[in-house]
């Protein structure tokens, strides 16, 4: 009976391990959430953009794990020297028609409401410290 037994209790020490395992790694890669009562174009930003451009703004590690280089919005002379137009452009039809592959559009799932409001909420990642708005 024991001989029985025991695989049938290596095989569930085995699975629960797993599941804890599972379990780990889900917490690690969960989609990183907005503030609570943050605006819209936070709640946007984080919803599409946090996953490559970090919660932040400051790029990500999923980014970097992939080899993928979003380029730190929060730099003024990055993200400041563009202009608004630019900025909706790329949002607009990705980076691909503008120089920057691996940029996705996202015109076909945002407003141009919503677009200008990512570009205002980007300007203010990229305001420099102590900067006034």
């Amino acid at each position: 009976m024991r001989r029985r037994l025991r695989p049938v209790l290596a095989l569930a020490l085995a699975i629960a391990l797993l599941g804890v395992f599972a379990a780990g790694l889900a917490a690690v890669l969960d989609t990183p959430r907005p503030r609570p009562g943050a605006s819209r174009a936070e709640r946007l930003f984080v919803a599409l953009c946090a996953e490559c451009h970090g919660a932040d703004g400051r790029g990500s590690w999923r980014a970097t794990l992939f080899l993928i280089r979003p380029g730190d919005l929060t730099e003024p002379s990055r993200t400041g020297r563009e202009s608004d137009q630019y900025l909706a452009d790329v949002i607009r039809h990705g980076g691909a028609p503008l120089g920057r592959p691996g940029m996705p559009a996202f015109g076909a799932a945002l407003k141009d409401e919503d677009i200008r409001e990512l570009v205002t909420y980007l300007r203010e990642l990229a305001r420099a410290p102590g900067q006034s708005p």
